[in-house]
C-alpha cells in the first residue's frame, strides 16, 4: 500500500465533501444537494474504478476511510430506527383525530401493502416470462456456489417451522431484546408491542382522560426529541449519499453485471412497472402523480443508494407529513408497517422472479395457472415480517422458494449483481409504503390536499 496514494484519494474525497458543504452554506435546497451528491459520487466512483483494480489495496484502504462517512451515516440512521418506530406507532394512536378510524386505517394500510406486493409478484412473473429467463442460463462460479451453500444453511435453520410457528416469531416475547434488532422479525415485533401500548392508551383515554392526557404529553415530548435527532442526522444525507455511491460504483464488478445484464434489465423494468402502478393508484385517487414524484425523489434517491428501507424511515415519515400532507398518525403507521410488511421490491418482484427462473430446473412449468396463483398467494403471505435492512430480499426468497419446494441454492447465482438490483428494490419498497400512506390519508379525509399540491414544498 502506498500511503501517499491513499492520502491523495482521501484529499479528493474531502474536496467533494467541501463542495457539498459550500452548497449547504449557500442555502441550496436539500433535494438539489442530494442529487448533486449522487452525481458526484457516481463520477468519483467511476474515476476510482478506472484508476484501480477492485482488489487494489490502495483502493480498499481509501474506501475504508470513505466508510467513516458512508457507513457511519447508515449506522446513525439505524441508531434511531427502533426508537423512531416505537414512538411513531404510539404517537400515531395519540394523534388519531378519530379513534374509531383506527380499524379502517390499519386495514387500508395493510391491505394496500400486501395487495401491491401480490401485484408486484404478478409483474415479476410476467417480466421473467417475457425475457425468458431461466436459472440454468447463468454460469456458476466459486462465489455463486458459496452463496448457494449459505442460503441452504440459512434455510435449514428455518426448516421445520410451519406458518403457525412463523406467525409466533412475529410476536415480541422480549421487546427489550427486539429493540436491539437481533431478530429478522424485530421491527414488526416492536410495531406490535407499540400497537398494544397504543390500544391501551385508547382504553385509558375513555376511562381516565386525565391520565391519558398526561401520557400523551410525555409521548409528544419524546416524539419531539426523537424527531429532532432525526433532523440532525438527516442533515448529513448528502454526505452519506456521496460516500455510499462512490464506494458502490468503485467496487462494482461491471464484467459480472454485463454477463447478467439481461436479468438486471428485466429486474429494473419490473421495478419501474411497479412504480408506475403506484403512480396510477395515486391518479385514480384523484392526486397528481407528478407532484408525488417531485416530492419523493430525494427519499427514493437515498433509499436507492443506502439499500435500507429502515434507514430511510426518517425521511419517509418527514416527507409524508411535511410535503405530501399525510396526517402524522397515518404516516407513522404506513412508514413503520412498510418496513416489515408488503415490501413490493424485496418481497414481491424479486422472489417471484427467482421462483419462475428456478422452476424449470426441476421440471416445473412456471406459466401454468396453478403455479402462478400459488406463487402470488405465497409471496403475499410471506411478505409479513421481511426485515427492512440489507438481507430482507434474501429472507423473502428463502421463504417463498421453500414454500414452493424449489432449490434454494440456485438463488445464489445472482450474488455478483445483488447490490445493484437491491438498490432499485429498496426504492420501490419505500415508494410502496409512502403510496399506502397517501392513499389511506386521502380515503379517510385526513390528507392536506393544499400541502400536497404545493409544488414549492418540493424544493425545501
Amino acid at each position: 500500500m502506498d500511503v501517499w496514494i491513499v492520502l491523495l484519494n482521501l484529499l479528493m474525497f474531502i474536496v467533494l465533501i467541501g463542495v457539498l458543504f459550500y452548497l449547504q452554506k449557500k442555502k441550496v435546497s436539500f433535494s438539489k444537494r442530494v442529487f448533486t451528491a449522487l452525481g458526484l459520487g457516481i463520477v468519483f466512483g467511476f474515476a476510482l474504478q478506472w484508476l484501480y483494480d477492485p482488489a487494489d489495496e490502495n483502493l480498499t484502504q481509501s474506501i475504508d476511510w470513505y466508510n467513516i462517512v458512508g457507513s457511519g451515516y447508515i449506522k446513525l440512521l439505524q441508531m434511531i430506527v427502533m426508537p423512531l418506530v416505537f414512538v411513531s406507532i404510539i404517537s400515531a394512536f395519540t394523534k388519531l383525530k378519530q379513534s374509531h378510524n383506527l380499524g379502517r386505517i390499519s386495514v387500508l394500510i395493510l391491505g394496500l401493502l400486501v395487495g401491491t406486493t401480490a401485484v408486484a409478484a404478478a409483474v415479476g412473473i410476467a417480466t421473467t416470462a417475457a425475457f425468458d429467463l431461466e436459472a440454468i442460463q447463468i454460469e456458476q462460479g466459486d462465489a455463486e456456489a458459496a452463496r448457494g451453500v449459505q442460503l441452504e444453511e440459512r434455510a435449514a435453520a428455518m426448516e421445520g417451522q410451519g406458518y403457525p410457528q412463523k406467525i409466533l416469531e412475529l410476536l415480541p416475547a422480549n421487546p427489550f431484546y427486539d429493540f436491539t434488532g437481533q431478530r429478522a422479525t424485530s421491527t414488526i415485533a416492536i410495531v406490535i408491542f407499540a400497537a398494544f401500548i397504543g390500544i391501551a392508551y385508547l382504553g385509558i383515554q375513555r376511562k381516565e382522560p386525565d391520565a391519558a392526557a398526561s401520557f400523551k404529553k410525555i409521548v409528544d415530548s419524546i416524539y419531539a426529541v426523537v424527531m429532532r435527532v432525526v433532523t440532525l442526522v438527516l442533515r448529513l444525507t448528502p454526505y452519506g449519499v456521496l460516500a455510499i455511491m462512490a464506494k458502490t460504483v468503485a467496487l462494482s464488478d461491471f464484467d459480472a453485471i454485463a454477463k447478467l445484464g439481461e436479468f438486471v434489465v428485466a429486474s429494473y423494468i419490473a421495478l419501474l412497472v411497479m412504480f408506475a402502478i403506484h403512480l396510477l393508484m395515486l391518479t385514480l385517487s384523484g392526486l397528481n402523480p407528478l407532484t408525488y414524484v417531485k416530492k419523493v425523489l430525494p427519499v427514493l434517491t437515498f433509499a436507492f443508494t443506502s439499500r435500507s428501507s429502515a434507514g430511510t424511515l426518517p425521511l419517509n415519515i418527514h416527507t409524508q407529513t411535511k410535503k405530501l400532507g399525510v396526517s402524522e398518525g397515518i404516516a407513522n403507521f404506513s412508514g413503520s408497517f412498510g418496513l416489515s410488511i408488503g415490501q413490493n421490491g424485496c418481497a414481491g418482484v424479486y422472489p417471484a422472479m427467482l421462483a419462475v427462473m428456478i422452476a424449470p430446473t426441476v421440471g416445473i412449468d412456471p406459466l401454468t395457472p396453478s403455479f402462478i396463483l400459488t406463487l402470488i398467494i405465497i409471496v403475499a403471505i410471506s411478505s409479513f415480517g421481511v426485515a427492512g435492512v440489507g438481507g430482507g430480499a434474501t429472507f423473502a426468497a428463502i421463504l417463498v422458494l421453500s414454500a414452493m419446494d424449489l432449490p434454494i441454492a440456485l438463488a445464489g447465482l445472482l450474488i455478483s449483481i445483488e447490490p445493484l438490483i437491491d438498490m432499485g428494490r429498496t426504492a420501490v419498497n419505500v415508494s410502496g409504503a409512502m403510496t399506502a400512506g397517501v392513499i389511506t390519508s386521502k380515503a379517510t379525509g385526513e390528507l392536506d390536499t393544499g400541502l400536497y399540491q404545493n409544488a414549492d414544498i418540493a424544493e425545501e
